[in-house]
Formats: structure tokens, sequence, C-alpha cells
């Protein structure tokens, strides 16, 4: 006699010679050998499966479909197992799956898979049970993104976190930054009409203004970069190095009105561009040193020159004043007079004589004498 037990936690199938026959409850059965009955015990915590039996061979006996709760996945769907509300597992491959009621209570999320976008409010335990079967794409603060799916265009994309499924539509998302921006053309090699080579630093700030008219444009920025660049070659190449050198404030407001031009065409508002360094040749730089030190020593002569032409113009004048007024002769030898006792211990004056004369007696003998013509 062959003998079964079915547990409380267990359910039995019944087969004879491999045909099913009828759902076992908890229970003691018996069996005689060679009437051909086996019995396959299944625990009711996993999945409803027989090995090497296809689901479709029970789903006739309705004593075991009140057991069982049976979900069926389609083509291009994937469906979210909860158990008790908790994410349990994700079923992916297409068909019937089944699941024993008697425990714990089985809900399910269907997710057709040909509408790209995963709903907003997942909860983060099912996201990473859907690891690995979705993309995500963030569109950072002061952003503008472009959802498209199989490049066609759907919709505008505001700051945020977007997920969609890895399935039979492709989907991407274009990012337009709407901040001020900065383009540096840097070491920019151009030659002046006088067929000078130099290199320019210049520095150009925009901000995007038509998102779409900017992603209609491959290679935006670079598109920029070249446009940039032939403005200030068309400017550079019109000038002699002096008048580059003598007008580089110019040059900024030159490009921008360019640039300015094209901002419909870019989608671009275009606010400030300007030089920041012009490096010239070692061999030109010497030369402009050699010449700059040159005007500068010619400037410092004319200055001096201006000044002692002006000294003795001065001192003309004064003795032409001092030859026809006696006063003012008199007035200017005591003011000698008076610098001259600054210098020496003490003065002593005799009756009689020039001044002059005696002045000079006295000062014949004295430590820093010299006589006074």
């Amino acid at each position: 006699m062959n003998k079964w037990t079915i547990q409380n936690d267990q359910r039995g199938l019944l087969f004879k010679k491999g045909s099913y026959v009828r759902l076992l409850t908890p229970g003691d059965y018996r069996f005689l050998p060679w009437a051909g009955y086996s019995v396959e015990v299944l625990e009711l915590a996993m999945p409803f499966q027989v090995p090497g039996k296809d689901l479709e061979l029970f789903i006739h006996d309705s004593r075991l479909l009140e057991e069982l709760v049976i979900v069926d996945v389609q083509d291009d769907e994937y469906v979210l197992h909860n158990e008790d509300g908790h994410c349990k597992s994700i079923l992916m491959s297409s068909g019937k799956y089944a699941f024993w009621r008697g425990l714990k209570q089985h809900t399910f999320v269907h997710f057709d898979i040909r509408q790209p976008e995963l709903p907003a409010k997942l909860s983060a335990a099912a996201l990473k049970k859907l690891t690995g079967l979705y993309t995500t794409h963030e569109v950072a603060d002061q952003e503008i993104g472009y959802l498209f799916y199989d490049n066609v265009q759907q919709r505008k994309l505001g700051p945020g976190k977007y997920r969609f499924w890895k399935g039979p539509v492709s989907t991407s998302v274009q990012t337009i930054d709407t901040r001020r921006q900065q383009l540096d053309l840097i070491g920019q090699e151009m030659m002046t009409e006088d067929k000078v080579t130099l290199r320019l630093n210049f520095v150009c700030q925009y901000k995007v203004t038509n998102p779409l008219k900017a992603l209609e444009i491959k290679g935006f920025e670079d598109q920029l970069y070249i446009q940039l660049q032939l403005v200030l070659r068309e400017y550079v190449g019109t000038l002699k190095l002096d008048e580059l050198l003598r007008t580089k404030q110019e040059i900024g407001t030159f490009v921008l009105e360019r640039m300015q031009q094209r901002s419909e065409e870019y989608g671009t508002e275009f606010c400030s561009a300007g030089v920041k360094d012009i490096i010239l040749p070692g061999e030109v730089r010497d030369i402009m040193n050699t010449v700059l030190l040159a005007e500068k020593k010619a400037q410092a002569n004319l200055i001096t020159r201006r000044e002692e032409t002006a000294s003795t113009r001065s001192l003309l004048n004064t003795a032409k004043l001092m030859d026809e007024n006696a006063t003012l002769f008199r007035l200017k030898e005591l003011e000698f007079l008076e610098k001259i006792s600054d210098n020496v211990g003490s003065v002593s004056l005799t009756g009689g004589g020039n001044l002059l004369e005696q002045l000079n007696q006295l000062l014949a003998g004295g430590r820093q004498a010299k006589p006074i013509e």
C-alpha cells in the first residue's frame, strides 16, 4: 500500500499512469501499488508548478481552479507580482502563471511596454525589481528636455527624472540648457592685412531662447564656435597690426553685431563678446618693445628740452627786470646775502666801502668763503 500525507500548507495532485486525476486536500491517502497512482505534493508558499507539465493540463479542474490565482501575461507586457502588498517578482515571458490562494494574497500590476513611459508613482521596491528593464533620463534645473519616440518628437519635459521601458519603442531625451553660457576661443591663429600672424583669446556669452530651433542644428555648440571663428577672421583680416592693436576694444562690438544678426537662425540671444588677449609672435613682440622704448626715450628728451627752455626763458626775464629796476636788483642782492648768511657762523660789517667789497673781505678768511662777483 502506497501512502501519502498532505499537510495544511500543502496540496497534492493525483496522477494515474501520468495523467492528472484530481486535487488532494490535506489528509492521508493510500493507494494500491498496482493501481498506477502517484501523488505530486506542492507547497502553498511556492508558485504552482509541476515539473514537466504545462499549466493547461490542470485548469479544466474547477476544484483546483478555486485554489489558484491565474495571471495571463501578454506579448509586449510585463507583470509585477505582489504578495500581501509587497513586491515579489516580475513576470516577463508571455503565458499563464498560477499561484496558490491559501497563505498569501496575490495582486498583479500589468505594464504595456508599447507605452514606453513608466508610471511616475512606482515605489522604490518596484523599481528595484524592474532594474535592467528600463532606462532613466534626467532633466536638470534650468534645462528643457524634449522626448522622442522612434525619433519622432512627443512633448517637452520640465526638470525631473523620467523612466522608459527597454521595449519595442526606442526612446531618447534631448536637453537644452537655458542659462547664460560662455563660448571660449583659445589661441586662435589669425593673419592681419599686413601678413602678421597672431593668436587671439576671445569670449562670447549667449543664451538659448528657442530650444527647438537649437535642437534642429546638428552639433549646435560646434556650429556657434565655427561661426564665431569666421566672423573674427573676417574682421582681423581687414586691419593692419597697428590698427588692430589701436582698436582692439571694437572687435567685440563688431563680432556681437554680426552674431546678433543670426540670433533667430540659431534660436539664441548673444549677450556679450570681447577680446581677452592678443598674443604676438616673439620677433614682432621684440620689435614692438624696441619701438616703444625709443618712443618713450624721445618723449623724455622732449620733456627735458621743454623744461630747460622754460628755465632759461625765466632767467632771461628776471635779468631784464633787474636791469630795468635798481630796487629789484638790490632786493636780489639782499636775497643772495641772506642765503650766504645761512651758511656762515657770523657776519661783521664796518663802515665805509662797498657792501659787496666788505662781504668779500669778510668771507675771504672764513671756512666756506668764496669771492662774490
